[in-house]
């Protein structure tokens, strides 16, 4: 029998290091798994094969929570804007814990279940219809025996309140991560209450995820700690950003950048970025660091490079990867070969190569959020008007700018 594996919280009790997967929305959309616009979890159904390879590169990275891929996996985002599946949220969500599993079995990886925002909460349906929807789930989460779950990716304090109060009925491990930056949630709460408020749901774990780079979210759990410990209370905290540059957002993230979704490739953050990130997110008391939206296991490699020295050990990733660059000493050419040390990759500032492009963007700010009718969603596909009124917004945003 093999031996029993320590829980998410006998981790961080103990002060370990948890390290989190990367962003498999935007991975398996760059793979051709997954469509960008509804952004669902289907191939865990229709491709189990590429999931499971992104799951095994990821531990090889050093990451050691498989998140089952059930991001945005509830029957109402499903059937969303004209999508059609003939999948339901159920058999995809019980397909990635069971390929999550599979995957944490070759390591020492745990498994956890999530949920995210949902469309009935935009459309401003009731708290017993969006619990009702994060309950359904549940029952497969519950089902498959995760080791943990996560409410992540809520702009809202209020609706991921509800999901963890939901979660919390499983007796599981609970954590909750907002997509907020440093200005707080898309009604003004700041991130010290958001904290707070997720503390007194039940969560024992809060922090953010998505719509900001690393050092920016970084600075959010700050924040979000000294809430916390102002309040008199006590969590543990999690952050798994971008793995792009984000100095232009505004409260709404990286959404609103004109580049969103398909030309985001200059702002991706080096390895040697990420190396900065995992030091400054654990100096501030974070001990589950992970990644996000961008983020490909060699980022979360560097991730666990720079953390091994507290972890103990180098992930097996790290076998074909010499520190700060040392496997550059066997190049044929002696000028690469000289760039094979730390300092030289610790002070490069990566040119875009693209002259004629600015250094940062202007982002759209249109201002909605929960309640407005532009948020409104429904079943059928986007209509002509519908795409007639959102261009005209678009112009005018853009001349106002």
């Amino acid at each position: 029998m093999a031996p029993t594996k320590k829980g998410i919280l006998e981790r961080l009790n103990a002060g370990e290091i948890v390290i989190g997967d990367g962003g498999f929305v935007f991975a398996l959309e760059k793979r051709g798994y997954v469509k960008a616009g509804p952004w669902t979890p289907e191939a865990t159904v229709t491709h189990p094969e590429a999931v499971r390879q992104l799951h095994r590169e990821f531990l090889r990275a050093g990451a050691n929570v498989m998140q089952a891929f059930t991001f945005y996996a509830s029957d109402d985002k499903l059937e969303n804007r004209g999508q059609a599946l003939k999948i339901t949220g159920a058999q995809i969500n019980e397909a990635a814990c069971d390929l999550a599993r599979e995957v944490a079995k070759e390591g020492d990886a745990l498994v956890a279940g999530g949920v995210a925002q949902t469309p009935s909460y935009l459309s401003c349906k009731s708290e017993t219809e969006v619990k009702a929807i994060f309950k359904k789930q549940l029952d497969v989460f519950v089902k498959k025996n995760v080791d943990f779950l996560i409410a992540e990716y809520f702009e809202h304090v209020e609706e991921a309140g509800w999901a963890v109060q939901v979660l919390k009925t499983s007796g599981k491990p609970v954590a909750a991560s907002l997509c907020i930056g440093p200005e707080g949630d898309m009604h003004g709460v700041s991130p010290a209450e958001c904290a707070i408020r997720l503390v007194k749901a039940g969560a024992q774990i809060v922090g953010v995820n998505c719509h900001f780079d690393p050092l920016t979210c970084v600075k959010t759990v700050k924040m979000m700690k000294e809430g916390v410990e102002k309040a008199g209370l006590k969590a543990h905290y999690m952050v798994q950003p971008l793995a792009y540059h984000t100095p232009d957002c505004n409260c709404q993230g990286f959404i609103d950048l004109p580049e969103f979704p398909f030309a985001l490739e200059p702002r991706i953050l080096t390895r040697w970025d990420m190396h900065q990130y995992a030091r400054e997110a654990y100096n501030a008391g974070i001990h589950y660091i992970g990644g996000c939206c961008g983020y490909e296991p060699y980022h979360i490699r560097a991730v666990s490079e720079e953390l091994a020295p507290e972890r103990g050990f180098l992930p097996a990733a790290s076998e074909k990867h010499g520190l700060w660059g040392a496997g550059l000493e066997m190049h044929t050419k002696p000028w690469v070969r000289a760039r094979s040390r730390r300092e030289y990759w610790e002070n490069i500032r990566p040119a875009s190569g693209r002259p004629k492009c600015p250094s940062l963007s202007t982002p759209e700010s249109w201002g909605v959020t929960k309640g407005h009718s532009d948020l409104l969603q429904h079943k059928e596909a986007t209509s002509t008007q519908e795409m007639k009124h959102v261009l005209e917004k678009q112009k005018k945003v853009k001349s106002s700018a």
